[in-house]
């Protein structure tokens, strides 16, 4: 059995599925609640024991990706909009100014990953 997602770019809306790759959801926009560009989804992590995708993370500032920042962010966080072609969210920038810097290790370090999703005000995706 096949299923086709018939996704070729992050602006496609899906005509026969809702799933779509990882590699398209690189690279796609941000925007606030105003409509402002926040950045664009650099990766996405996933849980490798339950599948789940657990963050999108944000790169935003800086020039050409040098300087910029990362900010990881609970995927439950974003919606995708299809008139838009990106994710929206109703985190601001300043939201994401004040979430925990995220570390070398954030992707190993459960205390920092507390700290992440509290601040944005999420259930924890683990149990």
């Amino acid at each position: 059995m096949t299923v086709q997602a018939n996704v070729t770019n992050p602006g496609t809306t899906p005509s026969v599925s809702s799933l779509i790759s990882g590699r398209t959801v690189q690279g796609t926009k941000v925007y606030s609640p105003a409509g402002d560009d926040l950045g664009h989804i650099d990766d996405i992590m996933i849980d490798a024991a339950s599948g789940k995708i657990v963050y999108g993370v944000l790169q935003f500032g800086g020039f050409l990706g040098i300087g910029s920042d990362h900010y990881p962010i609970p995927f439950g966080r974003l919606r995708y909009d299809s008139a838009r072609g990106g994710y929206t969210t109703d985190l601001t920038k300043a939201d994401l100014e004040g979430a925990p810097p995220a570390d070398r290790d954030w992707y190993e370090n459960r205390e920092w990953q507390r700290r992440n999703y509290d601040h944005y005000g999420v259930p924890y995706y683990w149990p």
